[in-house]
């Protein structure tokens, strides 16, 4: 069957659940972009419905469709250019008044039109009723659905009444009244514009209007065609003189007549039952937005948040590490020694996959961020934040982006696109980067499993998050008062309903943003480990300070004379095999003490758990020499000479892995940097990490896991927090001020590349490079040195 293609543009005010009512009914078929020249983000998704096939865009929230804002241009300019087969107009059915602002507008646009009315159960809770036919009647019989998207009540119904909107290709004729002076200027305008309509594809009474405004952007537009000086000159004076009849603003004057049909609109549709009655929201922000108890609750859910994150994603991530380690074995057994090997193993597996075992954490926090936002409390807690965030420069829109920064700095920067002034825009740009992002988490939990009682695990990696914050908020006062002088915009939001979220929205909200993370693991981070790779193990002929293949054979002899005289002479054989008791007894003892190792590998050896163990084994043991008490001496003997020999092997091999590291590219380059951090406690391994991790944070974790594995090639490797924990280099304090630097140094790649964009220069992104790194230095050296001083770090 042929389905008729539809493309259908929604559009909204913020909150007005227009991304609710997207998700619903696209699914997972979404396509995610950016509009072409700007930073927006294009969301376009698609659904079959009987033989239409539609294409939903899911165009940004706006209240208007001025050009105060990228996102208010991207909106108008997309149903002018693109021609979508018609226009959804999302309304919040509970604030309705506001919505039809930008209703009016729409219709200006002289494009099919729909108007669903959402959220209709709010608004009737709340004792309003909506009469449809007269809504639709007082616009000129423009089409009205009603939904409730949180339910995906009502889409259905939507989208055909789209689709039949979408067969009038024509105007239905709607034209405000703006007052005679105001359309007196509209004709005289009208047909100068005329013969500039088919290059500038806008409908000629909307463009004369926003002449009229003195829209900036129509008018570049207008600038960019050959002769339209003339016609712009033209305009300009029948602008002044109409504001001289007006006696004010145009903009203002033509805002204030779209106000007032609205008003009059509302009046006749709307049944308010009582405008003053208490929701529940109402009651439910008595206590969340207190002034009391709003920053404790605040700062209290985040907490929960953080440790939830960090205990509950702690399961999953042990099951994918071990998942990784037995792929690395696997692949291991299978592949012939050598470099494709070891890149393979050791570059890929270890390094991506070291980072993909900590995808569930990530997952949990950006789950917990999809519920804060879908039940409302995110805009709460920008008000409430506000009124600390403005004491140091930073707007209480600020907020949003600086907590999309907990996922990622790069949408964080992005975000601060919906700051109107320049400065506060700049302000929230420069200080995004100190948010501990999601990229960031995985170091964390390195190194507080790793040096960290788990008792303590969750603080400490709350002090981490509250020190970046702290930063931010001493950073941003500082640029305040020294590069962005100037008071921010006042705070102006809206603070929507609180609403049961849909397991739906919530899963493809954090779908999303988890993705953008996988995609990472799999493109820049793979990258970057193969570099990592080839910098640890080249050059491959590296001049050894000591003979280690020769230590090796001696150690060899050593042990092979040492049986002979301990355990074979003794009982007269040549080889254990000639004796199998011996050789059962040798077998039993080898793996008690595996048994023992595996079951006090997470114990503290003063622990009570480890003394019951090791008097489990000495028990063991005692049975074996009772049963067995003319062999268990040699027994005995032969497992401590093999485990020796085993010690010392490794040993040597360690060693000279060490040593090959040291020499290799990636030592060279950490050596060159480690006068620099040896002051913070950090050594050249630790150097070399961090140079890495400028590529992505994550990078620093993936590049610890390629330098430590390779000392480890045997079936038992340590996990990469084992061996970090076994490094005589590293204690809490220097892991604490690792995690100090990683929170603050230089941003990533990404987010540096997305800073050039936004700022459309390469200064800015340098001098967040510069002074981010230059501060962590700073605070991580405080942060040692004041630890040593307090006897922390021995």
């Amino acid at each position: 069957m042929t389905r008729k293609k539809i493309t259908a543009a929604l559009v909204g005010n913020p909150n007005s659940g227009k991304t609710t009512i997207f998700n619903n009914v696209t699914g997972g078929r979404q396509h995610v972009g950016n509009y072409p020249g700007v930073t927006v983000e294009k969301k376009e998704g698609y659904k079959n419905l009987g033989d239409k096939e539609f294409a939903i865009i899911d165009l940004p929230g706006t209240y208007s469709l001025t050009a105060y804002s990228q996102e208010e241009v991207v909106t108008r300019n997309f149903i002018v250019n693109d021609k979508p087969d018609v226009v959804i107009d999302i309304l919040d059915a509970s604030n309705l008044e506001r919505n039809l602002y930008l209703a009016i507008q729409l219709l200006e646009l002289e494009h099919p039109l729909l108007l669903a009315l959402n959220m209709v159960d709010v608004a009737e809770d709340i004792g309003v009723k909506i009469n449809d036919s007269k809504l639709s009647q007082c616009l000129n019989g423009t089409p009205v659905v009603r939904t409730i998207g949180v339910r995906n009540e009502g889409t259905d119904a939507m989208l055909l009444a789209a689709a039949e909107a979408s067969d009038n290709k024509q105007s239905n004729g709607f034209k405000l009244d703006y007052g005679s002076d105001v359309e007196e200027a509209i004709k005289k305008l009208e047909p100068l514009l005329v013969a500039l309509h088919n290059e500038i594809k806008f409908p000629v009474r909307w463009l004369a209007l926003k002449l009229l405004e003195n829209d900036a952007n129509i008018k570049q537009s207008l600038a960019k065609l050959s002769n339209s000086d003339s016609v712009v000159n033209e305009c300009d004076k029948i602008r002044i003189e109409l504001s001289h009849k007006i006696g004010e603003d145009v903009e203002l004057f033509v805002a204030g007549q779209r106000y007032q049909f609205v008003g009059k609109v509302y009046q006749q549709i709307a049944d308010v039952r009582d405008a003053h009655a208490i929701t529940t929201s109402d009651k439910i922000d008595k206590v969340l937005t207190n002034r009391l108890f709003g920053l404790p609750i605040f700062f209290g859910l985040m907490w929960v948040v953080f440790n939830l994150v960090f205990t509950i994603g702690d399961v999953p991530s042990g099951w994918i590490e071990d998942a990784f380690g037995k792929l690395g074995e696997l692949i291991g057994s299978v592949m012939s020694d050598g470099p494709l090997k070891s890149l393979v193993v050791d570059g890929i597996i270890g390094g991506v996959g070291g980072v993909l075992t900590f995808v569930p954490g990530i997952i949990l926090l950006f789950l917990a961020i999809s519920i804060l936002e879908d039940t409302g409390y995110m805009a709460r807690a920008a008000f409430i934040m506000d009124r600390m965030m403005r004491k140091f420069g930073l707007h209480g829109k600020s907020f949003i982006p600086l907590l999309l920064g907990f996922g990622c700095s790069v949408p964080a920067i992005m975000g601060s696109r919906m700051l109107e002034n320049p400065r506060d825009r700049m302000i929230t740009i420069l200080v995004s980067p100190l948010m501990s992002c999601s990229a960031k988490l995985p170091v964390y939990t390195v190194l507080i499993a790793a040096f960290f009682d788990p008792s303590v695990a969750g603080n400490v990696l709350f002090s981490i998050y509250i020190l970046g914050i702290v930063l931010l908020m001493i950073m941003a006062s500082i640029f305040r008062k020294t590069l962005f002088k100037g008071e921010s915009e006042p705070f102006v939001m809206e603070l929507p309903p609180y609403r049961v979220p849909t397991l739906k929205s919530i899963i493809l909200h954090m779908w999303e943003r988890s993705s953008l993370y996988l995609k990472k693991a799999g493109t820049i981070i793979l990258a970057a480990s193969i570099l990592m790779w080839f910098l640890t193990n080249y050059p491959s002929e590296v001049e050894y300070s000591k003979d280690y293949d020769a230590l090796a054979v001696q150690a060899e002899e050593t042990y092979t004379r040492q049986v002979g005289e301990d355990v074979l002479a003794p009982l007269n054989i040549e080889d254990i095999e000639q004796n199998e008791q011996l050789t059962a007894l040798v077998g039993e003892i080898q793996d008690a003490n595996a048994e023992f190792d595996e079951a006090a590998a997470e114990l503290e050896e003063d622990s009570a758990e480890y003394a019951e163990l090791e008097t489990a084994k000495t028990e063991k043991m005692q049975q074996f020499e009772t049963d067995n008490p003319e062999l268990y001496a040699s027994a005995a003997k032969y497992v401590e000479l093999t485990a020796s020999l085993e010690e010392e092997k490794t040993h040597l091999e360690n060693e000279q892995t060490g040593e090959k590291l040291e020499k290799s590219y990636s030592g060279q380059l950490g050596k060159f940097v480690e006068p620099v951090i040896q002051p913070l406690g950090f050594d050249w391994r630790v150097g070399v990490s961090l140079v890495a991790g400028v590529t992505a944070k994550e990078v620093v974790l993936s590049t610890m896991g390629t330098i430590y594995s390779l000392g480890e090639t045997d079936e038992n490797s340590k996990s990469l927090k084992h061996a970090l924990a076994q490094d005589p280099n590293l204690n809490p304090l220097v892991a604490y001020s690792l995690m100090v630097f990683v929170l603050i140094y230089s941003p990533c790649l990404a987010a540096l590349a997305v800073m050039k964009r936004e700022t459309n220069s390469w200064k800015w992104p340098a001098f967040s490079l510069v002074y981010g790194t230059a501060l962590a230095w700073v605070v991580t050296f405080i942060v040692y040195q004041g630890g040593k001083l307090l006897g922390f770090g021995s």
